[in-house]
């Protein structure tokens, strides 16, 4: 699936997972029906700053999971 059809060309979710959202989005994929690698090469193609992606692909997870902070890499 593009990310066009994930709704990931919205400007607007865009801009707030940039910028107020940015501690609150998380990742996710429809795995096993797609697999990660595909969704991590669609979510390289939109315009999320370098700062916030590791924040939406592993950091806010950790945050809400409570899961221990050191565990980062």
């Amino acid at each position: 699936m593009p990310p066009q059809a994930a709704g990931l060309h919205r400007p607007l979710l865009i801009q707030y997972a940039n910028t107020l959202l940015k501690h609150k989005v998380l990742f996710g994929s429809d795995y096993p029906l797609i697999a990660p690698n595909r969704w991590v090469a669609d979510f390289e193609q939109i315009a999320i700053r370098p700062e916030v992606r590791p924040l939406i692909l592993k950091e806010n997870a950790i945050k809400l999971l409570g899961l221990d902070a050191s565990s980062k890499s």
